[in-house]
């Protein structure tokens, strides 16, 4: 049986000790199909993260809603998309048939969350399919728990798409106040069996946790986690990223990809409270859409996790 990380990730749980246990965890945990458990979970969401890679190779996280059940699951191989791409998310241009794709399912509410890696497959004009390649659980740790719901009566207002290349005030002021992002990365190459693909991952701390450096510069805390570093195991191959930031009382997304490097140790890294090492993410480019979500979050609910962080 191939190991289900591919040679990133195992770098970097050797350089860190813990490669024999986590690939041994990893064998057990991470399956090519989803759990009946899992399958259930999905049809009760509303959202779904999801991470691609466009066709100049920069990935993007993004997101697509509907009602429960808009996410369903035919068989264990399978999980079905009954959704289109919001106006303005650049998985417009991306999302097609036999691409690699990340998806995240997260309920912020219960602090749940699942991963699932894959290939697209039937795209239509309102759905695709995704067939699973990797499929495991994560931990609630730096959930943010807020509860959802949709927009009622809906609104019906014109959406601002904006471009950008620097962080403007606007767009400041967003990630200044961010508890919550997502992150995509990739790493594409057929030799890594089922490791290979896109991912995209959960980042959350206390509000102000991602460091606005210049107008094209942010720096994320990495804390304690499963130690599959699936994030940083691509990166390492492939230093393209994708960040999310979602404003989750207006509804407004923020769409970024550039480059990322990891801080492994240093001064910036001590001076951080409760990092263990740090993501730099240099923007390339990115997307603005204000009013793109149909959803609305309440106020966060601080979890044990994050009380413990400074």
């Amino acid at each position: 049986m191939d190991s289900p990380f591919h040679l990133g990730e195992q770098a970097i749980q050797s350089q860190l000790g813990v490669q024999d246990r986590i690939e041994s965890q990893g064998r057990r945990i991470i399956r090519d199909y989803l759990l009946d458990e899992h399958r259930q979970f999905f049809t009760q969401l509303s959202y779904l993260l999801v991470g691609t890679v466009d066709a100049a190779g920069c990935p993007w996280a993004s997101i697509v809603v509907g009602p429960p059940g808009f996410l369903t699951s035919p068989d264990a191989y399978t999980l079905q998309i009954k959704a289109q791409p919001l106006l303005g998310d650049p998985l417009i241009h991306s999302l097609s048939n036999g691409i690699d794709i990340g998806l995240l399912g997260i309920d912020l509410q219960t602090r749940r969350r699942n991963r699932l890696n894959g290939v697209v497959t039937n795209v239509s004009l309102d759905r695709f399919e995704v067939a699973v390649r990797q499929s495991f659980g994560n931990c609630p740790k730096y959930i943010q728990s807020r509860r959802v719901e949709f927009c009622d009566p809906p609104l019906i207002v014109p959406k601002s798409i904006k471009p950008i290349a620097v962080f403007g005030a606007s767009e400041q002021a967003l990630i200044a106040v961010a508890d919550t992002c997502f992150i995509a990365t990739a790493y594409q190459v057929a030799s890594a069996g089922n490791a290979r693909g896109v991912d995209v991952s959960h980042r959350g701390g206390k509000p102000g946790f991602v460091r606005i450096d210049d107008e094209r510069t942010l720096t994320l805390p990495d804390f304690s986690g499963n130690l599959y570093f699936n994030t940083f195991g691509n990166l390492a191959l492939n230093p393209l990223a994708g960040l999310l930031f979602i404003d989750f009382s207006q509804g407004d997304v923020l769409y970024l990809t550039g480059h990322a490097e990891v801080i492994w140790k240093g001064t910036e890294v001590i001076a951080y409270a409760g990092a263990e090492r740090l993501l730099r993410f240099h923007l390339d480019r990115g997307y603005r859409v204000e009013k793109s979500l149909p959803l609305r979050w309440s106020e966060p609910i601080f979890s044990p996790y994050l009380d413990r962080m400074g």
